[in-house]
This record gives structure tokens, C-alpha cells and sequence, in this order.
């Protein structure tokens, strides 16, 4: 790994991470068409995650803040509901406990935890099945056109009122089944989730930030699916500048496209991702069975 190459590892991490046109599809067919090695070590794809994390914190700051307290008022309340519940069986005069959904950020809370669930079911019991998926370009390829035609319906749907204070928790967890159903090489998770999210009535602008801010839960699970295997002897002296200038890259490519996916969402542009996505799916598809 040379300073270059994490550069260039950096920016297409942070492009697709993000943008429509899925990143594990991508890297599965540069493996097997072009024969690109797309092993960068189980290090600096942890590092690579971490600047695409970051991103998503820039720029949804403010809601994630907000997020993390009503989190622990709620954790708070629960609890506190919980001893008021243990005190009313001993008592004539009942304590009236608190309402723990009382905001709409405590909902978003909620929603996103609901919405993880699925995911997490989803990547475990099927992540043999996933990594065979990849073996391949038909499945990768495949499922690229899925996405192009995702995106397409994206762009059609009638824009909802959905936000985190009328969104249900059906809502949740139909969307957490989308971003499960993601982790197939190939389907971009963003565009599918954002997808989810339009069609289940969501606003354009709250379908964006929901699908970011719920790939937080579940990028940091792989992260530490990942750690598991790493040891201080994967830590190499000599390229750990090239890793944080790569993970740099990652972060600042990472913030521009999620500014990118608000402006592509409201504007409905999904079409010239849609058809991007087309022509690499029909080309991968085709190439399975002539090569």
C-alpha cells in the first residue's frame, strides 16, 4: 500500500459509500473483470469506514447530538418508570409515570434502533450467502440493475410529510429490511434505503438524513466485526501516514457526497445514477457468461 493507492482507496470509498451506485458491487466486479486487488488490509478498511463516519457526524451534527441526549433521557425515564412501577404494586397512591416518547427526537431514537434490527438479523444469518453472492459478477451485476431501476422509482414517487414525528415504527422496520437486504453486492445501500424510506412516505430532505444516520449503527457493527481479527501486529509503522492520508480523503469525499445526495434527492436527479448503473450491471452480467 503506497501513499497513492490510499488516496485513490480513499476517494472511492468515499464516493460510493455514499453515492447510488453501491460500493461493494463495484469492488467485486473490478476484482473479477479487471483483476484489480481490492484487498487494502483489514486495518485500513476499518480506518477507511471510520472517515466515512465522520462525514456523516459533520454534517448531521446537530441531529446526532440531539439524538445522543434524548437517548439517555430516555434510558432515564425508563428506568425511572421502572422503580415508580416496582413502589405503585406496594402503594394505594399510585405515581404517574412519565411519558418516554415525549419528543420527536426520542422518537427518531427509536425508529433508528427499530430500523438496526432487521439489518443486524439480516448480516449475521445471511453473511455466508452475501460473501458468495460476491464471488461472482452475475449477482453483482444483477443486482446493480436493481438498483438503477430503484433509483428510477425514486425519482417518481409522490414526495410524502413523513418525518421523525409522524414516521411508524412499521415505517422502521420496513425500511431496516431494505438496508438488510442492501449488503448484497451490488444493491447501493443508499439508494435503496433512500427508496424505502420515499415509499414508505418520508420527506425527500428526512429520507436523506434517515438513511444516513441509521448506516451509523450498522457500519460501526462491521467495524467491530472487524476488529475482532485484528491484532497489533497488522500495524504497520511504515504506512500508517499513507492509512490517515487515505482515511482523510475518505472523510472529505464522504461530506461532499452526502451534500450531493440532499441536492440529487430534492431534485429528483436519480435518472443519470439509474442509468450509470444500467450500463455497469449489463456490462457485468454480460461478461459472466462471455468470459
Amino acid at each position: 500500500m503506497d501513499f497513492l493507492k490510499s488516496i485513490v482507496m480513499g476517494v472511492i470509498q468515499g464516493v460510493t459509500e455514499f453515492l447510488p451506485v453501491s460500493s461493494s458491487g463495484h469492488l467485486a466486479i473490478m476484482k473479477h473483470i479487471l483483476h484489480i486487488n481490492t484487498d487494502t488490509g483489514l486495518l485500513f478498511d476499518v480506518l477507511l469506514h471510520l472517515g466515512t463516519l465522520v462525514s456523516i457526524f459533520i454534517v448531521f451534527w446537530k441531529d446526532i447530538q440531539e439524538l445522543i441526549l434524548e437517548g439517555f433521557k430516555i434510558l432515564g425515564d425508563f428506568f425511572g418508570n421502572t422503580v415508580k412501577l416496582i413502589m405503585n404494586c406496594f402503594r394505594e397512591d399510585k405515581t404517574e409515570y412519565k411519558k418516554v416518547l415525549s419528543t420527536p427526537y426520542r422518537r427518531f431514537v427509536i425508529l433508528i434502533i427499530l430500523s438496526t434490527i432487521p439489518t443486524a438479523v439480516i448480516g449475521l444469518v445471511f453473511e455466508s450467502i452475501i460473501e458468495i453472492a460476491g464471488a461472482t459478477v452475475l449477482i453483482p451485476g444483477l443486482c446493480l440493475i436493481l438498483t438503477g431501476i430503484l433509483l428510477q422509482i425514486a425519482d417518481r414517487v409522490t414526495t410524502g410529510k413523513k418525518s421523525e414525528e409522524n414516521a411508524s415504527f412499521t415505517d422502521a422496520g420496513l425500511v431496516g429490511l431494505a438496508q438488510g437486504v442492501a449488503t448484497l453486492p451490488g444493491l447501493s445501500r443508499s439508494g435503496t434505503t433512500i427508496t424505502a424510506c420515499l415509499l414508505c412516505g418520508f420527506d425527500r430532505s428526512f429520507a436523506v438524513k434517515y438513511s444516513f444516520i441509521m448506516s451509523i449503527p450498522a457500519v460501526m457493527g462491521a467495524v467491530v466485526l472487524q476488529l475482532k481479527d485484528f491484532s497489533m501486529d497488522m500495524l504497520n509503522q511504515s504506512v500508517i501516514y499513507d492509512y490517515i492520508a487515505g482515511t482523510i480523503v475518505a472523510g472529505i469525499m464522504g461530506y461532499f457526497c452526502i451534500k450531493t445526495m440532499l441536492v440529487i434527492v430534492k431534485g429528483k436527479k436519480f435518472k443519470y445514477f439509474a442509468y450509470y448503473c444500467f450500463i455497469v450491471g449489463s456490462i457485468a452480467v454480460i461478461s459472466n457468461f462471455v468470459f
